[in-house]
This record gives structure tokens, C-alpha cells and sequence, in this order.
């Protein structure tokens, strides 16, 4: 049983509290303390009485905290922060910087076990899950008195192979007594785990999806990530299209433009007809170079000709360019400076 009260939506402090025989709306304490007044000690949640603070730490409830390690700054803004864990682990989080929105990027997982070729992290292997606490800590850390937009689950880790501690932290994220982000402004991106996409189409909480694509051909898609092999394009779009049909949401498709591989005019155009009757936008991806990948970035111009194709068949779509390239903090390096650091 989860101990960590900052692991715990409302529903489940809800069951603790009358479990423990109080009246249910001491859980609303319970959370407003730890998630929006950032607790760290059962004994300073002064709204409750003595003799249930004295219960819960009987019991072996605490709640959890990340450490700050470092925190590094780009020269664009961009700021890294790099989290120590209790058990010694480091994950990572990224905090953007665009007009007046303030995006956080947070890890799910110590390291990844997803192996994208383009991807330092996936070079790392995974060490284990994060829990709920974890990831939401890393948005009460890095938001500090100032409030966090948006958030991307796109850091460290595939957010659908750790669902739970996931969903649980976007309940927890959303809810109106804690940090209280928008549903539509809090963003699962996945490499494209099947079973994961259809069961979030049945959830009672919907954020948006984001789906690493990166290729328009299931043999490109191989070479650039292995799981690909497992699912098919064919699968992976028939579970948009359920996840669609249930939800009626937008996808957002990311496409990591690497040069000579995926980026022509045909791998534009061919994508365009795979994504014909998808209601989607595009997100295109400036590779970020890393050690120990001899992979190379698309042209500018390639970029804006692949850009252009999408635009012109009615695609919106985003160029996202290197940010945070300095402190190893751009898409696909996180981890990179402890993988150099092992090698």
C-alpha cells in the first residue's frame, strides 16, 4: 500500500481518512496541505487534529520530497533541473519558456527502457517507475511560487508503461485544491504503447495526447524505434482511431525530422496520406545530437520544405527547434551528460 501521502489523489485520501473513521472532508486537508502549500512534515498539517497526525505517522504515512540537485540555465531561458531521489536515483525535468506560458517537461520514470535510437535516455535503460509523488513534485519544485501553464509528460520514461502513478498525477495535477492545471493544458506523449492509448480513451480524465511518430513507414519506424516492431503503424493508428472515436480529442503527432532518414519531400507527402481523416496537428522536432549517436539533424531547408508539404494538404503544424542545447536539456537528451559520464 502507497505510505506517500503526495502519491494520493483526493479519492484515495477520501478512503484513507474514512478507513481511519473521520469525517471525509479531513482528506481535503489532507491534499490542500501537501499539494498546494507544499507540507513536507505530517505534524505541520495544523487542520487536523493531533491524535490523527499522531495515527497516520503510526501507520507509516510521510510525504515525500525530491531534492534539488541542480539547476541549469540556457542562454535561450531554457532551465534544467536535475532531482534527487530517496533511494539515490537522479531523474530530470525541463522548464520552457514561451510569451507568458511557463512548460514544464517531467519524468516518469528513472531512465527508459523504449531504446529510441535518436534518444539518449532510452540509452540508459529503465532503473524503475516513478511514483505519483515523484512526478508531481517536480512541478511543486520547479513552479516554485510561480504557476506552471503547462505540463508536458514527455521527459524521462514512457509515461503509459508507469499508467497509474501517471493518471494519478494528472488527477492530481488538475485538481481544483492542489495545483489546480487546466485538463487541456497537462499533455501524455507516448512512443505509441497500444494498450495504453485504448485504456486512456475510457478514462474519466481526459489530457491531451501527444504520439512520438517519426517516421511514415513502419520500416522506418523500426529503425528508429524498437517499439515498432511490436506495434504495427496499422495497429497504432486503429488505436487513435478508437481513442477518437471515444473521446472525440485532437492527437498531436510528434515527428523527430533526422537528416537523410525521415525528412524528404515523399517522407512528407507519405505522411500526409497516413494521417488523412486523423483529427490531429503536427509537431515537427529539430533532432538534438548527443554522444554515442551518429544520427544528424535535418537543414533548415528541409525542415521548412517538410513543414510546407503538411501545411499545404491542411495540417497545422509547429516547428519546435533546438532549445536548452547547452545543458543538455533539448528533446531526446535528457541523461545524456550521466550516459557520457558512464562511457
Amino acid at each position: 500500500m502507497e505510505k506517500d501521502l503526495k502519491s494520493k489523489t483526493v479519492a484515495a485520501l477520501d478512503r484513507l481518512i474514512v478507513r481511519l473513521g473521520q469525517p471525509k472532508y479531513q482528506a481535503g486537508y489532507i491534499f490542500s496541505a501537501v499539494q498546494a502549500h507544499s507540507v513536507t512534515d505530517i505534524s505541520a498539517i495544523t487542520t487536523l487534529s493531533k491524535p490523527l497526525r499522531a495515527k497516520l505517522v503510526e501507520e507509516g504515512y510521510y510525504i515525500s520530497s525530491l531534492q534539488v540537485v541542480e539547476k541549469l540555465t540556457d542562454p535561450d531561458g531554457t532551465v534544467k533541473y536535475v532531482f534527487g531521489l530517496p533511494d539515490g536515483s537522479k531523474i530530470e525535468s525541463v522548464l520552457l519558456f514561451d510569451d507568458d506560458r511557463r512548460t514544464l517537461c517531467v519524468s516518469t520514470q528513472v531512465g527508459c527502457e523504449m531504446g529510441c535510437v535518436f534518444c539518449a535516455t532510452g540509452r540508459l535503460g529503465l532503473a524503475r517507475n516513478l511514483t505519483a509523488g515523484d512526478i508531481v513534485d517536480q512541478v511543486n519544485l520547479a513552479g516554485g511560487d510561480a504557476r506552471i501553464s503547462n505540463v508536458v509528460f514527455m521527459g524521462m520514461g514512457e509515461p503509459l508503461a508507469n499508467y497509474e502513478a501517471t493518471l494519478d498525477a494528472v488527477r492530481i495535477l488538475n485538481h481544483s485544491a492542489g495545483r489546480h492545471i487546466g485538463i487541456r493544458h497537462l499533455t501524455i506523449s507516448t512512443c505509441g504503447l497500444v494498450e495504453g492509448i485504448e485504456r486512456l480513451a475510457d478514462e474519466g480524465i481526459q489530457p491531451r495526447l501527444a504520439i512520438s511518430l517519426n517516421a511514415p513507414t513502419d520500416a522506418i519506424r523500426q529503425k528508429l524505434m524498437p517499439i515498432a516492431k511490436k506495434y504495427s503503424l496499422g495497429r497504432l493508428f486503429a488505436a487513435v482511431e478508437l481513442y477518437q472515436h471515444k473521446t472525440r480529442n485532437r492527437v498531436t503527432f510528434e515527428y523527430c525530422l533526422i537528416k537523410g532518414v525521415n525528412d524528404t519531400g515523399l517522407h512528407a507527402r507519405m505522411l500526409v496520406k497516413r494521417l488523412r481523416g486523423v483529427m490531429c496537428n503536427v509537431n515537427l522536432i529539430e533532432y538534438n545530437p548527443h554522444e554515442g549517436c551518429n544520427l544528424k539533424p535535418s537543414d533548415r531547408e528541409a525542415i521548412e520544405r517538410f513543414a510546407g508539404v503538411l501545411e499545404d494538404a491542411g495540417f497545422e503544424t509547429t516547428v519546435r527547434l533546438k532549445m536548452g542545447q547547452t545543458i543538455n536539456a533539448a528533446c531526446g537528451q535528457l541523461g545524456a551528460k550521466r550516459m557520457e559520464n558512464s562511457e
